[in-house]
């Protein structure tokens, strides 16, 4: 094995050993997260006040319509992608690889450290590439610093999410920490916040308004700009109404 390889591998080991065990969210809802803290942080340095809004809410009670919709928006491959979706990945780096990526391969090794190089240098560009357990991940330790290191824990702790929960857990915790508004983490708060209503209670249109605003949630929302929010919807209602888009297990 060449010496580069071999220093980037233990470089790697050094990330995993000192990332985050999130196995304890199996059964344990999270804290306030790190991307909570970096929003209050940024308004205590900006001078300004802000109240964070979120209420839980189970999975089994969101509005199925908005899951389906998060879904098509966020991550089509949830419920065949072990945390990361090489497939996508792939395709935004346009890799030239020999097949399925191996972990004993050199060549596909290669390929990972620079898959995390790219993210960090056009972390907006790819959004629509990073799975929701990624997203999930990125919310519940790291906020949206794009340095290397942070990319690569970022990757290890999403597989951590999937080897210790189900599926169906890890969008659960998705649906009630990710950012949706200033101070608006998860989707009952926000249901709350922009419709007077449950999560649990959204007509279609607004199911697919709260899934538009997941990229941009704090400069296009239902409430602040919503140009680019509204655009993104009638994607997803029309996909929604072509029947397009995951379901999720039972």
């Amino acid at each position: 094995m060449p010496g580069h390889l071999r220093l980037a591998l233990a470089a790697l080991l050094v990330v995993a050993l000192l990332s985050p065990y999130p196995e304890l969210l199996r059964w344990a809802r999270p804290g306030t997260t790190s991307l909570m803290q970096q929003r209050l942080r940024e308004a205590r340095e900006e001078g300004t006040a802000l109240e964070l809004q979120r209420t839980w809410i189970d999975l089994d009670s969101v509005d199925a319509t908005l899951i389906r919709a998060v879904l098509i928006a966020e991550d089509q491959r949830f419920y065949g992608h072990g945390g990361v979706d090489w497939e996508a990945l792939a395709e935004e780096l346009h890799y030239t690889g020999h097949g399925a990526w191996q972990w004993w391969d050199v060549q596909d090794w290669a390929g990972v450290l620079g898959a995390v190089r790219y993210y960090r240098d056009h972390a907006d560009d790819v959004r629509g590439r990073s799975t929701i357990t990624q997203q999930l991940a990125k919310n519940l330790y790291f906020g949206t610093d794009r340095s290397i290191s942070r990319k690569a824990r970022e990757l290890i702790v999403a597989k951590r999410l999937e080897w210790f929960l189900p599926k169906d857990r890890i969008l659960e915790l998705y649906l009630n920490v990710v950012e949706l508004g200033p101070g608006i983490f998860g989707v009952e708060a926000a249901a709350q916040a922009y419709f007077d209503r449950s999560a649990a209670d959204l007509t279609r249109a607004q199911a697919a308004s709260l899934a538009a605003t997941l990229p941009h949630p704090l400069t296009s929302n239902p409430a602040h700009r919503p140009g680019r929010m509204r655009w993104r919807r009638d994607l997803i209602l029309g996909r929604l109404a072509r029947g397009e888009g995951p379901v999720p297990e039972p």
